[in-house]
């Protein structure tokens, strides 16, 4: 059987990333500082455990559909009462690991028209930078509030992913004209902002709108490295690095996933993975939006 050359960059980029873990643990374990690290682990109610197994879900729901980590990821941390400016954070550090993966599978595999991303990335980091520098500002001073709206937010995106459920095949229409600034500028705002939504948004939109499919993502895909390193960064200078435990599960189940993801698609039922997924954010969403209201 001969595996493609995506499937083969995410197997390498899996090993390495194995035998970091391996030999970090393996020193730790020589030098006696095992029990500590596990000690550290078990901070926060376990939480690097659940992001663990949310990174991995998130990244087979991501691999398979071609969207969806962000929002996934989002809804469970504000679900978990993740204050939201750690949340765009925490995500943007891990995704930036996981999208540069992808991004050079994709530069490997010749899907990227190099205009599309120059369209996209320029504004898309503008809107990086404001939407993280607000998040910065909101999440940390009017947490319930912004909490609130990130909810209604992710509660659309929700909504979006269950009717893909019901939809039938893209007809063959005329590309039609589409704003890459506005959208590039909204996109990464959003994103930046709310935790995720890039994949949702621009990536239907381009696919929506008749761009070739397979450039459509590709292009995204690296536009999406470009703003979410930006928004990483920026929050690093704003935040500094708190709950790294949160960003270190969401990385370590991401990358583990991510060589696999790319065999499932072809497996995996969409139209179903659509609908319990959808549901999902629907219900975590209310939930959390309840919960900011009346608590």
């Amino acid at each position: 059987m001969v595996i493609s050359r995506k499937i083969q960059i995410r197997l390498n980029v899996f090993f390495i990333t194995l035998a970091i873990v391996f030999i970090t643990v393996f020193s730790m374990y020589e030098l006696g500082y095992l029990d500590e690290l596990f000690t550290i682990l078990a901070k926060d109610n376990y939480i690097f455990y659940w992001m663990l197994l949310i990174g991995f879900l998130a990244e087979i729901v991501a691999g398979s559909m071609g969207m969806g980590y962000g929002v996934i990821c989002t809804t469970t941390l504000l679900f978990l009462n993740i204050p939201p400016h750690i949340v765009s954070a925490s995500i943007h550090s891990a995704e930036s690991f996981t999208t540069a993966a992808g991004s050079i599978s994709h530069i490997q595999l010749k899907n990227v028209s190099k205009t599309l991303v120059r369209k996209l990335a320029i504004p898309a980091v503008i809107g990086a930078v404001i939407g993280a520098l607000c998040l910065t500002y909101l999440g940390e001073y009017y947490a319930k509030i912004t909490k609130t709206i990130i909810a209604f937010y992710t509660l659309y995106l929700g909504i979006q992913i269950f009717s893909n459920t019901f939809k039938g095949k893209q007809s063959k229409a005329l590309k039609r004209k589409t704003n890459l600034t506005r959208l590039g500028v909204i996109g990464g705002f959003i994103d930046s902002f709310a935790g995720g939504g890039w994949g949702p948004l621009v990536t239907g939109t381009l696919i929506k709108n008749a761009f070739t499919p397979r450039f459509a993502v590709g292009s995204s895909t690296v536009a999406k490295f470009i703003l979410t390193l930006t928004a990483a960064v920026t929050f690093f200078f704003t935040l500094g690095i708190q709950h790294w435990n949160i960003i270190l599960g969401l990385l370590i189940g991401g990358i583990v996933t991510a060589p696999f993801s790319a065999m499932l698609t072809a497996k995996l039922p969409v139209r179903k993975m659509f609908f319990i997924i959808g549901t999902l954010v629907i219900v975590m969403s209310l939930i959390t939006i309840y919960k900011s209201i009346f608590n």
